[in-house]
């Protein structure tokens, strides 16, 4: 296989996200900041996000970026709702963090729990790895929803301190 083909992977659609939390990590609310959002959270939580994380952002340099069958036109479909989610929760936090969705437990907690649209996107967008990977897309998407959990109840705990 050459090269190209590798290059080609599904790390590509965490790009945008990637991006996007540099460039606007710093005007949302202070409640977003580390030295709140990342004070006092008990260890399971905090390690079992940070190791999830990381392999959900390692594992899609293994998968392929293809979109021929319907499962991956699906995928693209749920990546692509997935970011407008994940965008839109950022967005309407910074530009309007004193309103009533801001404030609420759903609203606050937004940015956590819409990564699971994207995060199943991917892994039914790279259903196939350049390796014998037998379940990707499977353990892919458990693994998204470990993290969810994990995140969102990171995000539960922040919340409630406020």
């Amino acid at each position: 296989m050459r090269i190209k083909a590798y290059l080609l992977n599904c790390f590509l659609l965490l790009l945008p996200i990637i991006l996007w939390n540099i460039i606007l990590i710093d005007y949302l609310p202070e409640s977003y900041s580390t030295a709140i959002f990342d004070n006092n959270i008990p260890k399971l939580i905090s390690y079992s996000e940070i190791i999830l994380r990381f392999i959900l952002f390692a594992l899609p340099i293994f998968m392929k970026l293809s979109i021929k069958t319907k499962l991956q036109k699906i995928g693209l479909l749920a990546y692509c709702i997935g970011l407008i989610l994940y965008f839109s929760s950022w967005i309407i936090m910074i530009t309007n963090p004193q309103s009533n969705w801001s404030q609420s437990q759903i609203g606050f907690m937004a940015p956590a729990y819409t990564t699971l649209f994207f995060f199943i996107g991917i892994g039914l967008i790279g259903n196939k790895a350049f390796f014998k990977f037998p379940y990707l897309s499977l353990i892919y998407i458990f693994l998204s929803l470990l993290f969810v959990i994990s995140h969102s109840t990171h995000a539960y705990i922040v919340y409630m301190r406020l």
